[in-house]
């Protein structure tokens, strides 16, 4: 039944990232449409009075050259534009409603997978995009165009893991069976993971505690990032509970704590700044 609500979700989700896209696309090629009406008619009013004789060609140098001079001066936004549009229609590397990533980097440095972006708004020079916490970002195409891009929606099926130490006296045998519980628990949710998940040793840090990694591979990409921690999750409370059973802990290296008797002050000697009063 989780399943078919999941199911049911995302279909509805895809449909309404869908529209917003046909939606936002299709205004962006109207604004498109609507540039190129506007250098295509000056060009045929040109052309219309080069052949009324109304325009001399002396017309057309001065013209050519205050249109030299606003190519000199609106160049770079020119540049701009073309590069947004090559951005937009071309590369097209996101759609309306996809968790993206720019530059490899999380909006606000941190390590939580919630700080990736979602699409919210495209436009020809622009793109908004939407925060974890609904802070709207923008970001110039022409920008876009030179960063790469990470697109989640897009992504195949993606892997996770799970890092966790235990004490370095743990027996072999205790560690073999936490790692049959934890595959079998893994192996036994199809819908979720992908079989032959991986638990493994992976490192011995301060010659007392076994760094110990969790490799499994989910079912869906994280576009939908409340799924993945969900799942996740479940992965966590197995562990902890296959580690309370197996009485598996870490424990921190032992300090050597020196107590001795301090000496009894009896001196009746005070600090030349104080002021006694004889009662």
């Amino acid at each position: 039944m989780n399943l078919i609500h999941f199911l049911q979700v995302n279909a509805f989700r895809e449909r309404r990232a869908l529209s917003l896209t046909l939606n936002d696309t299709k205004t962006a090629v109207n604004k498109l449409h609507q540039m190129a009406n506007v250098v295509v008619g000056i060009i045929v009013f040109a052309i219309w009075l080069l052949i009324l004789g109304i325009a001399t060609t002396h017309f057309f140098v001065l013209l050519g050259s205050q249109l030299l001079l606003a190519a000199f001066v609106f160049g770079n936004t020119l540049k701009m534009i073309f590069e947004a549009i090559i951005f937009l229609f071309v590369m097209h590397p996101f759609d309306v409603g996809d968790r993206c990533e720019v530059e490899g980097v999380q909006v606000l440095g941190g390590e939580l997978d919630f700080n990736y972006m979602v699409v919210e708004e495209m436009n020809i020079l622009t793109t908004v995009f939407l925060r974890y916490d609904n802070q709207k970002i923008t970001y110039p195409n022409s920008v876009l165009a030179t960063k790469s891009i990470g697109n989640f929606y897009r992504s195949p099926d993606m892997g996770d893991s799970i890092d966790f130490c235990v004490h370095v006296a743990t027996p072999v045998e205790k560690l073999a069976l936490m790692r049959e519980r934890i595959i079998r628990f893994m192996e036994n949710k199809k819908e979720h993971w992908y079989p032959n998940p991986s638990v493994v040793l992976r490192d011995v840090d301060d010659m007392n505690r076994l760094r110990i990694s969790i490799w499994m591979r989910h079912r869906i990409n994280f576009q939908d990032m409340g799924e993945k921690w969900a799942r996740r999750e479940l992965v966590m409370q197995e562990m902890i509970k296959v580690l309370r059973e197996l009485d598996i802990e870490y424990r921190m290296l032992p300090i050597d704590v020196n107590l001795r008797n301090m000496p009894v002050v009896d001196s009746t000697r005070l600090p030349s700044t104080w002021t006694t009063f004889n009662c």
